[in-house]
């Protein structure tokens, strides 16, 4: 259900990019929106990876550099049945962590210093857990797509406002027209946007957490993370608010105490309570006893210490 209503969302934002350029130059101005649209989409499924990472100043790493983390991300990848995708360091102080790529062939899996510095073993391996859960759900190559097409929109909405609207609708509708479109359709393309978004953090969660094996770990690492991005900026998400819903967690804001319409995230205690659900439907207590035993195997002699993208984090 959840594909098929992504697969309806998608086609109206690309049926509000074809109306607005509708509004600006009539049949013809639909039909380039449509080209438009489609060429945006071929462009973003070859580079959207790159562009997003690149935005992020993320630095790819190997075992030479990162052998802990990289070795997590592998037997957590060869859980989910995923190939191993390419593993990125951003040296940013918020704990965060996005994924990006077309395809599961073609994946990465990003995460900040912050993250790891804040985290314990077990709640970073839940986050990452849920990330490949976008992987496999595909979802990367969909979130990217949508966020294409919703910054056309606004794009186009505003050229719009300076073109005047389509010259055959210039007696008084066309102008109405014009203002309404240069309101509301920037405004539509958000909340479709955010809808698919929010319908598929749900589904990442449950399937991370059971890749995982323990829901309460990544439901602990969505409370911080939360609690961190409220205190903690994040320059470079807030010079590129686009790519906020890629995140584990709203960069920007954090999130809110309910689903909110103009949330790219749903709100973290759902996500949290749906999490403590699926823990007790897997016999386990939550934080307690029956959780610890269940979560990811620690590796003697590793902890987690400070470090930086230039670093050579978790050696």
């Amino acid at each position: 259900m959840n594909y098929l209503r992504t697969a309806i969302l998608l086609a109206g934002l690309t049926a509000l990019f074809m109306g607005v350029g509708y509004l600006i130059g009539g049949q013809t101005g639909a039909v380039i929106a449509l080209l438009v649209a489609g060429g945006m989409n071929l462009f973003a499924y070859w580079n959207s990876d790159k562009m997003v990472l690149s935005m992020h100043g993320a630095q790819e790493i190997d075992e030479s550099t990162a052998p802990e983390l990289v070795r997590m991300v592998r037997e957590l990848a060869s859980r989910a049945g995923l190939p191993m995708p390419r593993v990125y360091l951003m040296d940013n102080p918020q704990p965060n962590a996005f994924a990006t790529g077309r395809n599961p062939e073609h994946a990465a899996v990003a995460v900040t210093t912050g993250l790891l510095n804040t985290l314990s073993r077990d709640e970073v391996a839940g986050v990452i857990a849920h990330e490949l859960a976008h992987i496999k759900n595909r979802d990367t190559l969909t979130m990217t797509i949508t966020a294409t097409i919703a910054g056309a929109i606004s794009m186009l909405a505003q050229f719009g406002m300076f073109f005047g609207g389509h010259r055959d609708n210039n007696h008084g509708f066309g102008l109405i027209g014009t203002l309404a479109m240069v309101i509301l359709a920037p405004i539509a393309a958000m909340l479709v946007q955010m809808a698919i978004s929010r319908s598929r953090e749900y589904a990442a969660d449950d399937l991370g957490a059971r890749i995982v094996g323990r829901p309460a770990a990544l439901a602990s690492a969505l409370a911080k993370i939360s609690n961190a991005a409220h205190a903690i900026p994040n320059e470079t998400a807030e010079q590129n608010p686009a790519t906020a819903h890629l995140f584990i967690i709203n960069p920007l804001t954090g999130g809110h105490g309910w689903d909110n319409l103009f949330s790219t995230h749903p709100a973290v205690e759902n996500r949290i309570a749906a999490l403590e659900a699926l823990a007790a439907e897997m016999g386990q207590g939550g934080f307690g006893r029956a959780a610890q035993a269940a979560s990811y195997p620690a590796r003697a002699g590793s902890p987690w210490g400070s470090h930086s993208a230039r670093g050579g984090p978790w050696g």
